[in-house]
């Protein structure tokens, strides 16, 4: 096992990146950026923390990709493209050969989206990390969670609950055949971040939000935001058919509706404009499926596979709950 002092880690591995609106980067008390004229500045920040977020036996790329690519859906989430990002971590030792499999991953995913990291903090601690990630968007396009109107069609892009199938295997909730399990667990570790179709969708889409906590959750902070309700239909939700092979009916609802970790967007939009969300989509490379509408109830209603109304015991995850 390798080992380096923490100016060394930063010498070696992050102070590296210049990008256009970048100042002044690593190596000052602060960075210093300049925005685009005619742009809003986004931000966004995540803790993750071992045990409760990722396993302890996560892959360090793995790792690394998950933690940046949730933030970058928060980005994706209001339309905006991803330009900057903090990282601070506690480790418990920099071991060389760990650190450089993490950066490989992390720097690989920046560079993808166009991201450039500017700064920072290190310390000794038992594997917690914070993101704060930075973004532009067209003054005023903004995709907010309080603009989700009357009669709206809500849609999913991608499929949803097979992150979560995953982490209950992994939990012994249920058992998952081998190969399925590759794939679902491929979700958990390394969610997709709908960037493109996020922006394509602001002259378009009305209200959005990026599902991390659970479907139900997650809508449900769009309707209590926009004062509005909604219905959806069970069977319209965008649920792998493997998964709804070998699971219970009740159990793939719940990882679709409940499970989280999908980083897919929810987003509402005019009924008048399905065939150009469909168009932006399949020009995004994403799929899209409506699974229901917005409307004045002020609650959110969910109709099974007989029409009645399923009642959930829970609509997501609560870091108290």
């Amino acid at each position: 096992m390798q080992y380096m002092t923490e100016f060394d880690f930063i010498r070696q591995y992050l102070q590296k990146q210049k990008s256009s609106g970048l100042i002044l980067g690593i190596g000052d008390d602060a960075a210093i950026i300049r925005p685009s004229h005619g742009f809003d500045l986004c931000f966004s920040a995540d803790m993750l923390l071992k045990d409760r977020h990722f396993f302890s036996d996560t892959a360090p790329e793995d790792l690394a990709w998950k933690m940046l690519a949730v933030n970058i859906s928060d980005m994706a989430a209001m339309g905006a493209a991803p330009k900057w990002v903090l990282l601070s971590a506690g480790l418990p030792e920099l071991d060389e050969n760990w650190l450089k499999r993490f950066c490989d991953s992390f720097f690989s995913l920046a560079q993808r989206f166009g991201i450039t990291l500017i700064g920072g903090d290190t310390t000794k601690g038992d594997l917690v990390f914070n993101v704060t990630i930075i973004g532009e968007l067209p003054q005023g396009q903004a995709l907010r969670r309080d603009a989700a109107k009357d009669g709206d069609d809500i849609w999913v892009s991608g499929q949803i609950g097979s992150a979560a199938a995953a982490l209950n295997c992994r939990l012994n909730t249920h058992t998952l055949p081998p190969d399925l399990f590759d794939r679902c667990h491929d979700r958990l570790l390394r969610p997709e971040p709908r960037v493109g179709l996020g922006q394509a969708l602001l002259p378009i889409a009305h209200a959005a939000q990026d599902i991390s906590d659970g479907l139900a959750q997650d809508l449900g902070h769009i309707l209590t935001a926009s004062s509005v309700g909604a219905e959806i239909s069970a069977n319209a939700l965008p649920v792998l058919e493997e998964l709804k092979n070998v699971l219970p009916h009740e159990s793939w609802l719940s990882c679709a509706l409940a499970g989280g970790d999908d980083y897919e967007l929810v987003f509402t939009a005019p009924e008048c404009r399905r065939s150009e969300i469909q168009t932006i989509a399949g020009q995004c490379g994403v799929a899209v499926t409506p699974i229901g509408k917005i409307n004045n109830t002020g609650r959110l209603k969910i109709i099974d596979s007989n029409g009645g109304e399923l009642k959930l015991t829970s609509l997501g995850f609560d870091h108290f709950g």
